[in-house]
Parts: C-alpha cells; sequence; structure tokens
C-alpha cells in the first residue's frame, strides 16, 4: 500500500526543489499531495496542477488567519487519510503540524529552513521555534549549523534530528542553452560591461551586501566598465543598500527583483560573491551551491552548509565576515590570475557533484517516510 504524504509550505511563488521533489519521489510507493498557504495562485501551484499532482491552495496572508487555516488544513487531512505530514517554512509549520496534530497524523516532520535567525533578530519568536519542535516527531535540519542550534540553543533531542543536505539537479546549472543565456543578456547586461559581478541575495542585514558595495565601488577604478548584478532585490535592508548604491554610477549596477531562469542567471556572471556575516547566519545558502554548479569563480564567508565543504582556493576563495577590502582583493585576485579562476572552477563543480546530487536528497526522504 502507499504511503499518503502531504507537504505543507507557506509563502512561497516558485521553488525548484518542491518541483524536483514532486517529479522524483518514488510514485510507486508514495502519493504526495501539497497544501500551499498563499494569498492567491503561485508558479508552484501551477507546476503541480501542470503535471497531475493533487495541490490544495489555502488562501492565506496574514497571521491572522491562523485559525481558519488550522481548521482547512485539519479538514484536507483528514478526508485523504494523510499517514505522513511533512511542513516548510514557519507559518506552515505552526499551522501545518497543529492540524497535523489534532487529526493524530503519526509522523510530523518538518524541515528547519532557517538557522539563529530568530535568537539574533526576534528573541521572542524563539518560543514558537519550540513550539514547532515540540509538534514534530522528526525535524529535517539542511546543514550541521542547524543542527547545532536545535541541540544546544532549542535543546532538542538529538535522535529526534535527521540531517538531509538539500539536493539539486546540477546539470541544469551547469549545461544551460546558449539561447537563453542571450536572452538574460540582452535583457539585463546593457553596452557589452565586463567583468559582471553577480550577487543573488535578499536585501537583509545578515546577508552582508553593504560589504560587498564599497568593494565594487573601488573595483570600478581599476575596471570601470564592470557591472554589478544584485539579483533577489528586495527586503528589510532595501534603504541601506540603495544608500550605499547611489555612491555608483547607475550604468554600473542593476537590481533584480526577481529572475525565474535562475539557472541562466549565474551564466551572466564571471565572479559570483555571497558574503554572509556569520557562520551561523545561513541555515544552508544554496546560492554556494548553485553558483559552483554553474562553474563561477566565487567569494565566500562561511556560513551554512559552506563550513561543510567549503575550502579556501580549492573550490572558491575564503574571506573574513564583514570586510569589503578582502572582497576587494579577492575579485582583484580572481580576475587577474586566471590559473586560479579555472582551479577553482573545476573542483568547484566536481565538489558539488559530489556532495549534493538530487538523487542523494531524494532517496534521504523515501528512507525516512518508510521509517
Amino acid at each position: 500500500m502507499k504511503i499518503n504524504i502531504t507537504y505543507i509550505i507557506s509563502n512561497i511563488n516558485k521553488s525548484l526543489a518542491f518541483e524536483w521533489i514532486s517529479d522524483y519521489l518514488d510514485k510507486g510507493k508514495f502519493n504526495l499531495n501539497f497544501i500551499l498557504l498563499n494569498p492567491g495562485e503561485s508558479e508552484l501551484e501551477n507546476y503541480l496542477i501542470q503535471k497531475g499532482v493533487s495541490v490544495y491552495r489555502i488562501n492565506y496572508t496574514s497571521k491572522r488567519d491562523i485559525p481558519k487555516a488550522i481548521f482547512k488544513t485539519y479538514k484536507i487531512l483528514k478526508k485523504n487519510g494523510i499517514s505522513i505530514v511533512h511542513t516548510h517554512l514557519f507559518d506552515a509549520n505552526i499551522i501545518g503540524l497543529f492540524a497535523a496534530w489534532l487529526a493524530r497524523i503519526p509522523k510530523r516532520i518538518h524541515t528547519r529552513h532557517h538557522s539563529d535567525y530568530h535568537h539574533i533578530y526576534f528573541p521572542k519568536a524563539v518560543i514558537y521555534d519550540k513550539f514547532i519542535n515540540s509538534l514534530s516527531t522528526t525535524i529535517i535540519a539542511i546543514s550541521s549549523v542547524v543542527k547545532d542550534i536545535l541541540i544546544i540553543k532549542e535543546k532538542v533531542s538529538e535522535k529526534n534530528i535527521r540531517i538531509i543536505h538539500h539536493g539539486f539537479k546540477l546539470d541544469e546549472f551547469l549545461n544551460v542553452p546558449e539561447s537563453l543565456v542571450g536572452n538574460l543578456k540582452v535583457k539585463y547586461i546593457k553596452n557589452n560591461f565586463t567583468p559582471v559581478i553577480g550577487v543573488i541575495s535578499r536585501y537583509t542585514e545578515w546577508k552582508g551586501i553593504q560589504y560587498i558595495i564599497p568593494a565594487f565601488q573601488r573595483i570600478l577604478h581599476k575596471y570601470p566598465n564592470a557591472l554589478l548584478v544584485l539579483a533577489n532585490a528586495s527586503g528589510d535592508y532595501k534603504i541601506e543598500i540603495q544608500n550605499l548604491l547611489q555612491k555608483i554610477p547607475k550604468e554600473n549596477y542593476i537590481e533584480i527583483s526577481f529572475e525565474s531562469n535562475i539557472y541562466a542567471l549565474y551564466k551572466l556572471f564571471d565572479i559570483f560573491i555571497h558574503v554572509p556575516i556569520s557562520s551561523d547566519a545561513e541555515a544552508f545558502g544554496q546560492t554556494y551551491v548553485e553558483s559552483l554548479a554553474s562553474g563561477i569563480p566565487s567569494i565566500f564567508t562561511l556560513s551554512g552548509i559552506a563550513n561543510e565543504f567549503i575550502k579556501d582556493k580549492q573550490n572558491a576563495l575564503v574571506i573574513p565576515f564583514k570586510n569589503s577590502d578582502a572582497i576587494y582583493n579577492a575579485v582583484t585576485q580572481l580576475l587577474t590570475d586566471r590559473d586560479l579562476s579555472n582551479r577553482l572552477k573545476i573542483n568547484g563543480i566536481n565538489d558539488v557533484q559530489t556532495n549534493f546530487k538530487l538523487k542523494k536528497m531524494i532517496t534521504s526522504l523515501e528512507q525516512l517516510y518508510e521509517e
């Protein structure tokens, strides 16, 4: 008999990860359906419908909708005879796990997608994290950073935690049709600006973008035609970021709020930079894997999953936290040392292929669901 699983996800428009899971989870063993807590239709919902996956949308706009969402979720779970609920993201964790507990679902799993964010920025929210932990029969930690926070800071028993790293369709990042890359070049890269420095990161303080912009300002003295691409350009730190950008000529940077073709976007970059401000800031940091899978020489601080596989001068350049001078020096080094750039590109591709294949993640999930 197949195992009935419901994924409950909140406030997501598009997600390659959930698309991949719906495509590759063994359909001979599992019936997978989705409950999406969103204010309206989304790209993920449309994708699932096109693939014939059962999907329910509960209209959810704010925390005032929580009681109604719990009741509706409970009814869906009872109706479909669900034996496993797997929730993702904060609102879905509260709503989905509580509804699953009320419905007496025996396996209640949540994937912890944040690290110490609440401990640092919203201490009062930690009580909700602990409530979510208490409702879960298993917590998936996406990195050792997350596991340590759960055990040390939130007193979760290690036996209730399973580390499962994100998995990726890595070849999709490496082998991108030139036509798709060309379309994005026409869309974003005007007047043949080069080199192109890429950043894919929300505008929030802990992502460290405020240290990249002053470094880029110095880079323009040596490379006046350089272009800084800031993708996912929205968030609670937007005003501070845009104040810094005022010191750079408008033609030398571009802000992209959303680009669905992430594979082609990476291919626009000559160098990629991701510099969170502490080792625990990222829970995982998918962009570490994606940039290397795309074959882009990269500059990183070590946060989240990077602590587990990034090695300085082997697969990326590693710099100290909160250091614009180090970012500038690393960019200059990559632009002037072709052998180093090529070595990082080759090793980066090999290392992510070893550690983050999609099949490895799917197999780990299936094993957990069958236990």
